[in-house]
């Protein structure tokens, strides 16, 4: 297959390509600076800059996965939130634009969601049919979706990946979370019960490259493990797996001064199932944390 990835440098972007690459695909990477890389595989393409027509170097794709938008592991200040869906609201129109005028089309558009769509709670599980939350994330989120949901009506199918916390030991949320704990202070986060849905880096990309492959998987889908935990035994498991106390608590107040709203995203949860994927026949390499991080930190 030919596979176009855009925010191809970040953490399920590069991963996503290798493996891509290793299964003999060919892909191409769609970003704002290529460096003047020469590759062949991956191929870097040009985007989102004045001029730039990537549509020209991508004629022929069997599927588009777009990874694209600011990180939102930085304060959330008024202008850092606008930046967050603009930069979203922005990639995901250039990637339509491209699907418009091309005159084979991709058969898939794979886009970047996030469960941060069903709000938060302590007691409620949340599948692919549950409603909207009320809070930024989830009114981002539903922006987000619904201008990607709309390639549908040029006969693409979009598949909108609801992706809870991504553990991997390179990037996104877990070299911060076991900081504490390679310096023998880790500990319970807030109340600790609030819910982690999490999801080993692996059967990410492994459910990507399903998702590509199985065309009765469309719409909203949960990237989340089968098994979400509490942040108390998330963090107890942690602890077990690299051989550190768990024991300062981390309290709530202080992480609200630290992060303001951001630290919803520590603080807050939700119980996500991925319920599209188990019954499409999806098997998880990782369904259980213990293994996960086990794997993870090479135990």
């Amino acid at each position: 297959m030919k596979i176009a990835i855009t925010g191809g440098t970040g953490l399920v972007g590069k991963v996503l390509s290798r493996h891509l690459i290793q299964a003999g695909h060919q892909v191409y990477i769609l970003t704002r600076n290529s460096d003047g890389s020469q590759s062949s595989n991956p191929k870097y393409i040009q985007w989102l800059n004045p001029g730039d027509r990537p549509e020209k170097e991508v004629e022929g794709i069997d599927a588009i996965v777009n990874l694209a938008g600011a990180t939102i592991n930085s304060k959330w200040t008024d202008e850092y939130k606008q930046k967050i869906i603009d930069s979203r609201l922005q990639a995901t129109a250039e990637v339509k634009r491209i699907i418009e005028i091309m005159p084979i089309k991709p058969s898939v558009l794979v886009n970047a969601s996030a469960v941060g769509y069903y709000g938060t709670s302590l007691s409620k599980e949340f599948t692919e049919q549950s409603n909207k939350g009320s809070d930024f994330l989830a009114d981002t989120v539903d922006q987000w979706e619904a201008s990607a949901a709309q390639v549908h009506e040029i006969g693409v199918r979009p598949v909108l990946c609801r992706f809870g916390v991504i553990l991997d030991n390179t990037a996104g949320a877990l070299p911060r979370m076991v900081l504490p704990y390679k310096f023998f202070a880790g500990g319970k986060i807030g109340s600790g019960k609030q819910w982690l849905s999490w999801i080993h880096i692996e059967d990410v990309v492994r459910g990507i490259i399903f998702a590509i492959e199985n065309t009765k998987v469309i719409g909203p889908v949960n990237f989340t493990a089968p098994y979400p935990v509490k942040m108390e035994q998330f963090g107890e498991t942690l602890s077990r797996v690299i051989n550190r106390p768990h024991w300062m608590p981390v309290p709530s107040f202080a992480l609200k001064i630290l992060l303001g709203e951001m630290s919803i995203l520590v603080l807050e949860g939700q119980r996500a199932i991925p319920e599209k994927l188990l019954n499409a026949g999806f098997a998880f390499r990782y369904p259980e944390l213990f293994e996960a991080l086990k794997e993870i930190f090479g135990k």
